[in-house]
């Protein structure tokens, strides 16, 4: 069996599963936000349950509208946090070091090797980067989730990505993946696992690790995935407080399809309005001119991300003709950003930083755009009116070249930046 293939077996208490069979899962955590735990709380109450499964498996993390931008998300996370009480189930908002979901849950240990993680938010997929299956589902699917702590899936069939060669200086998992989308299509993994494997993999970080499990969603993917190695359990070890098992794909599994990507010439990747498939080398869309550049978000929103960002930015100044705004994921990575000096970094630079939100990504605060504006941007999606008017464009890149772009003013490879 694969990777996934063993997780949900475990969960469902069967010795095997193959792909297209139904079976129901028992859950490690479930997760709602901002947009969606509304409608969740509504139906959870609607089918009469009392309480939820287990108040340490049930989480709500505000973070689209936060700091509440208007009466009606103040309403909101109200809602969320008076049903959070009542249930005494895990709660962040903002400060006391949260930030945005897919950043903070990894970062307290919330999401482990071999759990089952569904949250009512496409981009629950990011958790994948640590061994788990982890899928965004519907608002009433969480909500009975949170009342039985089980759910009912067809077992996803799974696609293996290797990726061999050595990549250059500015390669990361952004790249990677946005390549990788601009290769097979929006729906190029449609209801599968993104299986993330091979020699470059292996090199990754876990924050470019994350980035690529986060967007697998936009190759229409159930879940992405990664095998668990030492900078894994590097990572969980110094965040589990409970205990968790490690699962592999075995060397005889069956995979839907194999795809193999030598990264060796492989510029840095930019996607062009309006689809994360519309992916081209960076020289393609050279000298596109910009008027914001957002850095940040549940995709690179990092500490790593933060220290590319700052080595482009150091001792240089955003062009005068556009706004940087800078958000870091956590308050956790706010702070060790802070005391790397990268926050001071982009001030001098001529950058606004942000307490951690989703805001401009989903169009919600903080950045969102005018008719006939463009921005470059580290989120995950460049849908029309993604990130405010329907004429806005929307670039999607790495934190390296937003940031390079933010000084040249317009869409450049960061090593025209950084010599």
């Amino acid at each position: 069996m694969t990777l996934v293939e063993k997780i949900l077996a475990a969960r469902a208490g069967l010795i095997e599963v193959s792909p297209g069979q139904f079976i129901n899962v028992n859950v490690d955590l479930v997760m709602a936000h901002d947009l969606t735990a509304s409608i969740a709380i509504r139906q959870f109450k609607e089918l009469g349950a009392k309480n939820v499964f287990d108040p340490n498996k049930v989480a709500l993390v505000p973070d689209h509208f936060v700091p509440t931008k208007d009466i009606a998300s103040a309403e909101v996370n109200k809602n969320l946090r008076e049903f959070a009480r009542e249930q005494q189930i895990i709660y962040f908002e903002c400060g006391q070091k949260s930030g945005i979901e897919h950043v903070i849950l990894p970062e307290k240990g919330l999401v482990l090797p071999g759990d089952v993680v569904v949250g009512a938010d496409s981009h629950t997929c990011t958790y994948g980067a640590v061994g788990a299956f982890s899928t965004g589902m519907g608002s009433t699917d969480i909500a009975v989730a949170m009342a039985t702590g089980e759910i009912w899936l067809k077992v996803p069939p799974t696609i293996k990505f290797v990726y061999s060669g050595q990549p250059g200086p500015w390669i990361g998992g952004k790249d990677l993946i946005l390549h990788t989308i601009g290769q097979i299509g929006v729906d190029g993994a449609l209801y599968s696992v993104m299986e993330f494997t091979g020699s470059v993999i292996d090199q990754l970080t876990m924050d470019d690790r994350f980035t690529m499990a986060n967007m697998a969603i936009e190759a229409g993917a159930k879940a992405g995935v990664f095998a668990v190695d030492e900078k894994t359990l590097e990572y969980v070890n110094a965040r589990a407080r409970r205990p968790f098992e490690v699962y592999a794909s075995d060397p005889d599994a069956e995979y839907a399809q194999v795809i193999t990507y030598d990264l060796s010439e492989m510029e840095p990747q930019v996607s062009c309005p309006h689809s994360p498939e519309n992916t081209v080398p960076v020289s393609q869309t050279a000298g596109v001119k910009i008027d914001q550049a957002v850095i940040g978000s549940c995709t690179n929103g990092r500490l790593k991300d933060m220290a590319e960002a700052a080595q482009v930015l150091k001792g240089r100044q955003v062009h005068p003709s556009l706004r940087c705004i800078i958000i870091p994921g956590s308050q956790e990575v706010y702070l060790a950003a802070l005391r790397e000096g990268f926050i001071e970094t982009f001030i001098e630079a001529g950058a606004a930083v942000s307490t951690p939100t989703c805001g401009p990504c989903v169009g919600g605060h903080t950045g969102v755009l005018a008719a006939g504006e463009r921005c470059i941007s580290t989120t995950n999606r460049n849908f029309v009116g993604r990130m405010g008017s329907p004429e806005a464009e929307v670039y999607l890149a790495s934190p390296a070249v937003a940031a390079a772009s933010a000084v040249a003013g317009e869409i450049i490879n960061p090593e025209e930046v950084v010599r």
